[in-house]
């Protein structure tokens, strides 16, 4: 390990140490328990199959959810001056340190079925029922994930020079037409990488899916949720789903590399 500017103290490099430990400790712990002899057998149960097939639509629907909504909201916080501009980041980063499960139950508070704010009138005009349905996973995990897209795409919007902007518009573009071939381009590393951890972030999801969704086997038990069942009734199953859960979260955090998570820190 080579050192940037002046020689680090041997107490912080201790630390680092320390903290790095931390770190890998339970990832060696469960890699210890987990039977790779099984391993593909208790992937590919029936249960651990549909828990996976639940997750990857959810969460790719959520990711789609979170961009269709989040990118027009970033842009405002990026390009936009406002009175209410610091409540707005607030409520964006809100999802990202109250505990889950608090975020499941704030959307119980607007759409469930029963004393949500919108979720009777959901039901009684159009029919429709949030909870306890795939709907209600892929807008629980939405809501956890979007402000990880958010952030990114601020910071990569910040990053790019109006003036590119400005001579297309001079040029005689349009509006479509200078975010397409002008803002896109530019955004594409930090779209990228929005992406990508709003995803693996909505995958991940525990606490609000188990309280707006339920865990019900089949229809909304995502993978974390399974993990969960699967503990007591078979364990060595719930290693093995944590283990893929882990590597597929390691594999995006590689894929970021270091010019993708510029995009963020900008």
């Amino acid at each position: 390990m080579t050192t940037v500017g002046a020689r680090t103290p041997r107490f912080v490099q201790v630390g680092a140490a320390l903290g790095v430990t931390f770190l890998a400790l339970p990832i060696v712990g469960l890699l210890r328990r987990v039977s790779w002899p099984t391993l593909w057998d208790q992937l590919t149960q029936s249960s651990s199959r549909e828990a996976l097939r639940i997750s990857l639509y959810a969460s790719l629907s959520a990711t789609l959810l979170a961009l269709i909504i989040g990118l027009p909201l970033a842009w405002c916080l990026a390009r936009m001056q406002f009175r209410l501009r610091r409540v707005v980041r607030a409520l964006v980063l809100l999802p990202m340190v109250i505990p889950p499960v608090v975020g499941g139950v704030a959307l119980l508070g607007v759409y469930g079925k029963t004393n949500g704010l919108l979720g009777g009138v959901l039901d009684s005009v159009f029919g429709i029922q949030l909870t306890y349905s795939i709907w209600g996973v892929i807008i629980a995990e939405a809501f956890v994930a979007m402000p990880f897209l958010v952030l990114a795409l601020e910071g990569g919007l910040r990053s790019i020079n109006t003036r590119y902007e400005e001579a297309a518009a001079v040029m005689g573009a349009s509006d479509f037409a200078r975010f397409r071939r002008v803002v896109l381009p530019m955004l594409r590393p930090s779209l990228v990488a929005g992406l990508m951890l709003a995803w693996a972030r909505a995958l991940g999801e525990f606490g609000a899916t188990i309280t707006f969704a339920g865990n019900i086997e089949g229809r909304t038990q995502t993978t974390p949720l399974a993990v969960y069942t699967m503990l007591e009734s078979n364990p060595e199953g719930a290693y093995a789903l944590s283990f893929l859960l882990v590597a597929v979260c390691v594999a995006v955090l590689i894929g970021l590399r270091d010019k993708w998570i510029g995009g963020i820190s900008r």
